[in-house]
């Protein structure tokens, strides 16, 4: 990466913070620079919290953290719209992340 460019300053930072992660780093900040999604996967106890965290903050954003569950469903995290009868009109009920 260029070095002054923003997702290298970006990398930089959450190096302040995981050691060893540089790959993992790259690969956040390029589905980031795409408008992608990432789910991350590993054993417990890597660093994959701390690592989201460190991006996020790097990046002056919200973080969120979701333990999934076997019973969770997409809803829980999204939420959901729905008729409500008594009010006669769709209402949306807000899931833990929006």
């Amino acid at each position: 990466m260029e070095r002054n460019s923003i997702l290298s300053r970006i990398e930089e930072n959450v190096a302040k913070v995981m050691i060893g992660k540089k790959e993992v780093t790259r690969l956040l900040l390029a589905a980031l620079a795409a408008g992608g999604h990432v789910l991350l996967e590993d054993v417990p106890g890597t660093g994959k919290t701390v690592l989201a965290r460190a991006l996020a903050k790097s990046m002056g954003c919200r973080f969120e953290r979701v333990q999934f569950t076997p019973d969770l469903l997409p809803s829980d995290v999204t939420g959901l719209s729905y008729f409500n009868q008594e009010k006669g009109a769709a209402e949306h009920r807000s899931g833990v992340c929006l």
